[in-house]
C-alpha cells in the first residue's frame, strides 16, 4: 500500500515534469535570431530532412522489424512528394528560395499536418505548434512582399496567387519579326504547319485537340500546352526539355511529327530565299538568319504573350467588387485544397515538376495504355524518381485551353478539377465545392491587346484522333 500511495504522490510530478520539458524543448526559436533563421531552425528540429530528401540519416529503429517497415516507407512516400534539399539550401546559403517551395512550407504551417504525430511524439522538440506556425506564416509574408514586384498591399501581399505584370522592355522590330515567324508554315517541312496552328492566338494560345496535328497529318502524343504566359514557366514542354522559350522554338521545327525538317540549314536555306526576310534579319542581326536569330525573334515575340487585367487580379489589386462571393469562396477552396502548393505565382503554375497521381495511381486507374510520353521528366532524366513528373501547367485563362492534362485527357474544368482533388490530394470535393473552384478559375481570363481573351470553338468539344468525331462533354 506503501508504494502505491508513493507512485500516486510521485507520479503527478513526473507528468508534470515531463510536460514542463516537452512544452521547453518545443519553444519557438529565439526572436533574437532573424527570421529567416528561425524558420531554418523549424526546418531543422522538424526532422524535415529525414523523410524529404534522397539520402535521409535514418534513426536506429529504422533497422527494427516492424518499426523500420514504417519509417522506410514514411520516408520513401515523403521524398516521393518532395525534395526539401533545394529549399534548404537556398536558406542556408542566403540565395532566393523557389516561390513554389515557399507556398509548400506555407500549406504545411497552416495545416500543422508535419511532421506527422508518430514522428514527432518519438523526437520531441519537431512538433509544429501554434508559435513555429506563426513565425514561418511571417516569414512567408515577408518574403512576398519582397520576392514579387507587384506593389500589393495589405492581407493581399501575402497571397500565394500574384497578378500578371508588364511586358517589360523589348525590341518593338524583333517582336514584329517573331510574330511573323510564329505564323510563318515555311518553318514546317511542307509548307503546312505554323508554331499558331498548334498554340492559336485566337483561341486561347491552344488548338483543343487532345493532340496537335503536324506534316503529313501525323499526330503528336502530348497535349499541346498554351503558349500565353508561357514566359512565366521556369521551363518549357511538359517534360522540362527546353529551359528558355528560344530553346522551345528549336525544337518543333526538327521534330518529325510536328514540322518536319532535318536540320535548321534546311530552314535557313529557304527562308534565305524571301530577299525581304534576309533585309530583315540583317537590320536586327549582325549575322543574319541563323537557328539562333529565329529563335531569339520568336521568344521576344512569346515574352509579350501576357494576359493580364483577369478579374482576380483586379481582386488581387484591391478590388473588391471584381469578383462574386462564390468566385472568392472558390478562391478559398483552391487554398484549403492544396492547388495553391503547386498552381502558385503569376501564372498559377509553371514553377516546379509535380507527380501526376501523388494520392492514387492515376495511369492505372486512367484505363490506358502507357505511352512514352507518360514518362514526363523521366524522359530527359532517367531517374525513376521522374516518372510521372511533369512541369506543373499554369492555370491563366484555363478556361479556354481545354482539353486537360498532359494527355488531354479530360474536357471540362469540372472533371479537372474534382480528379484533380482526388489524384493530388485524396479527397473527394462536394459538387458544390467543384462549382465553386470553377468559378474561380474562370476569373483567371485576362486581356491580350487591351481586349478579354476569348475563343470561337465550343467549350469542352475536342476532336478525337482516334475516331476523329467530336464528343460533346
Amino acid at each position: 500500500m506503501k508504494k502505491i500511495r508513493l507512485l500516486l504522490v510521485v507520479s503527478p510530478f513526473i507528468l508534470t515534469a515531463l510536460f514542463v520539458a516537452y512544452k521547453l524543448v518545443n519553444s519557438a526559436p529565439s526572436e533574437a535570431l532573424p527570421l529567416e533563421a528561425r524558420v531554418v531552425k523549424i526546418l531543422e528540429a522538424g526532422g524535415c530532412e529525414s523523410c524529404h530528401t534522397a539520402d535521409p540519416v535514418l534513426p536506429f529503429y529504422a533497422e527494427l522489424p516492424v518499426a523500420g517497415e514504417m519509417v522506410k516507407k514514411d520516408v520513401e512516400e515523403g521524398y516521393r512528394a518532395y525534395d526539401i534539399a533545394p529549399f534548404m539550401e537556398a536558406l542556408l546559403s542566403g540565395a532566393t528560395p523557389r516561390a513554389v517551395d515557399v507556398a509548400k512550407l506555407e500549406k504545411v504551417a497552416l495545416d500543422k499536418r508535419m511532421p506527422m504525430a508518430k514522428y514527432y511524439l518519438v523526437h520531441w522538440g519537431s512538433q509544429m505548434t501554434s508559435a513555429k506556425r506563426n513565425i514561418i506564416l511571417d516569414w512567408v509574408a515577408e518574403f512576398r512582399t519582397e520576392y514579387y514586384a507587384d506593389a500589393l498591399v495589405g492581407a493581399r501581399a501575402a497571397e500565394p496567387v500574384r497578378p500578371i505584370g508588364d511586358v517589360g522592355e523589348v525590341n518593338a522590330e524583333k517582336v514584329k519579326l517573331g510574330y511573323d515567324l510564329y505564323h510563318d508554315k515555311r518553318l514546317s517541312v511542307d509548307n503546312t504547319v505554323s508554331c499558331s496552328s498548334c498554340h492559336d492566338l485566337s483561341t486561347g494560345g491552344v488548338d483543343n485537340h487532345q493532340y496537335s496535328h503536324g506534316v503529313r497529318e501525323q499526330l503528336g502524343g502530348v497535349n499541346a500546352p498554351t503558349v500565353f504566359n508561357a514566359t512565366y514557366n521556369f521551363v518549357q514542354f511538359w517534360d522540362g526539355r527546353a529551359r528558355t522559350l528560344a530553346e522551345q522554338a528549336a525544337g518543333p521545327p526538327l521534330n518529325p511529327v510536328e514540322m518536319g525538317y532535318n536540320s535548321f540549314d534546311e530552314i535557313v536555306a529557304c527562308l534565305s530565299k524571301d530577299k525581304a526576310l534576309v533585309e530583315r534579319f540583317e537590320a536586327l542581326y549582325a549575322d543574319g538568319i541563323t537557328e539562333a536569330n529565329i529563335t531569339n525573334a520568336i521568344e521576344e515575340f512569346e515574352r509579350t504573350l501576357l494576359t493580364p487585367n483577369s478579374q482576380f487580379d483586379k481582386w488581387l489589386r484591391g478590388d473588391d467588387a471584381a469578383i462574386t462571393a462564390e468566385e472568392l469562396r472558390g478562391y478559398e477552396l483552391f487554398k484549403e485544397h492544396n492547388c495553391t502548393m503547386c498552381h502558385m505565382g503569376q501564372n498559377l503554375g509553371g514553377e516546379s515538376y509535380e507527380l501526376m497521381g501523388l494520392r492514387h495511381n492515376y495511369f492505372q486507374e486512367r484505363g490506358l495504355e502507357l505511352t512514352v510520353e507518360d514518362d514526363g521528366r523521366f524522359k530527359q532524366t532517367a531517374q525513376e524518381r521522374d516518372r510521372h513528373r511533369f512541369k506543373v501547367p499554369g492555370l491563366r485563362n484555363v478556361e479556354l485551353t481545354w482539353p486537360y492534362y498532359h494527355d488531354g485527357s479530360r474536357h471540362t474544368l469540372e472533371e479537372a478539377v474534382a480528379d484533380m482533388a482526388r489524384y493530388q490530394s485524396d479527397e473527394e470535393l462536394e459538387q458544390d465545392e467543384v462549382s465553386a473552384i470553377v468559378a474561380f478559375l474562370r476569373t483567371l481570363t485576362g486581356e491580350y491587346e487591351g481586349r478579354k481573351l476569348t475563343t470561337s470553338n465550343e467549350y469542352g468539344v475536342v476532336i478525337d484522333p482516334d475516331d476523329d468525331h467530336h464528343h460533346d462533354h
